[in-house]
């Protein structure tokens, strides 16, 4: 069951896009290099339709297949397939020829690749056309934190390009290469953060009884929340609560904070859990202060919901993964990490699968890199979902 033969021939073009996206990494929506290549390509691939600025930076490509293709609304399907476009600001350790150029920021999640790999899709699609309908190749900006996906779903991506299903990929390390992995229902977790702000009354350290030290609060507060997954939710719930930093008014060994700031995050898998988990974060940061004596200030904003795989969809996608190799996880179990393409499932039905990256760094570190052998791989499954949903 090997990838397509074309794929091998043009791989090292597909790498050479890779590497050079590697090399000049953009953060959030400041995409524009970015994303200006990704469009000169695809009009250079013979797209019949390319479309820049959806979602502020976001890029779209359209592609008719031997029947026609049509026009949304038309009565042909058109299928989606997403890559993100977006680096991370960290700064990069990899001793790699084509690293980064940008200081303070790399390709530290594999975007270069998805984004590759689907350029290299979009190049087969180009030459065959062997579908009936429109494949639309969707380039995402933002992902990182921004919310991306979430900012092309309002502009009009599945309305105006009459999207019914979409799919995409990322990279995992810790999978070996050339291998797919995916599950029914969720796959990655609804993300939330908060800042907490402990108001105690500060003090000398050596009379602490005529202080409300608020140090003491917010560690109190930290371990409270502890609970939330230990003794509040049922064990077979999978709830992460994290609280990540902490800072107080006070750098000194002998001054009693007044203030204390805190910040963190919560991962939970059912919407349910996640407006449960919430209400709970808020009584416990309320009622403990309170205890002692202080006061608390939380400010609990919601993130990425939860990206779940309807299972008719996954199956789908094993499938198309099963016709690239046998090596297939249809069970893996999902992880605690967040993905915006959870908005895109929100409003079409579809899948999202990982693809092995082999024994890497983990993702976001910086010492990771993308693993080049995964491109024709990635760029096989996105054709075969394709020709499989809009057979010619």
């Amino acid at each position: 069951m090997p990838i397509k033969n074309r794929f091998a021939e043009i791989l090292p073009e597909i790498t050479a896009w890779r590497h050079d996206f590697h090399q000049h990494p953009e953060l959030m929506f400041d995409v524009e290099r970015t994303a200006g290549r990704v469009a000169a390509l695809l009009r250079e691939f013979g797209c019949d339709e390319v479309i820049e600025g959806i979602g502020r930076t976001g890029v779209v490509g359209v592609i008719h297949g031997q029947a026609g293709g049509g026009q949304a609304g038309s009565g042909d399907r058109a299928i989606g397939l997403r890559a993100d476009m977006d680096a991370l600001p960290v700064r990069e350790q990899a001793d790699v020829p084509y690293a980064s150029k940008e200081a303070g920021k790399m390709h530290a999640c594999g975007h270069d690749g998805h984004t590759a790999m689907l350029l290299g899709a979009a190049k087969y699609l180009c030459e065959t056309r062997a579908f009936k309908g429109r494949a639309v190749v969707i380039f995402q900006p933002a992902e990182e934190g921004g919310g991306g996906g979430l900012e092309m779903c309002r502009d009009g991506l599945m309305e105006r390009f009459g999207i019914e299903e979409v799919y995409a990929i990322h990279n995992m390390p810790g999978i070996p290469v050339g291998e797919f992995a995916i599950c029914d229902g969720p796959i990655m977790a609804a993300c939330d953060q908060f800042d907490i702000r402990v108001v105690g009354r500060g003090g000398h350290a050596a009379t602490p009884h005529d202080a409300v030290d608020a140090v003491v609060v917010a560690a109190q507060i930290i371990m409270a929340l502890q609970t939330i997954a230990s003794r509040n939710v049922n064990p077979h719930d999978q709830v992460v609560v994290s609280t990540c930093a902490i800072k107080s008014d006070s750098s000194v060994h002998n001054v009693i904070a007044q203030e204390v700031m805190l910040r963190g995050t919560v991962r939970t898998m059912r919407p349910e859990l996640r407006d449960y988990v919430e209400e709970r974060v808020n009584q416990i940061v309320t009622a403990t202060a309170e205890a002692f004596g202080a006061r608390a200030e939380i400010a609990y904003d919601r993130g990425y919901p939860v990206t779940s795989n309807r299972p008719e969809y996954a199956a789908l996608a094993v499938e198309g993964a099963k016709r690239v190799t046998d090596k297939v996880n249809p069970n893996v179990t999902p992880m605690m990490g967040a993905e915006d393409f959870s908005y895109m499932l929100e409003a079409r039905p579809g899948a999202y699968i990982w693809l092995g990256n082999g024994d890497s760094a983990i993702l976001h570190s910086a010492d990771y890199i993308f693993d080049d052998r995964a491109l024709p791989y990635g760029a096989s499954w996105f054709v075969e979902m394709v020709e499989a949903r809009l057979p010619a």
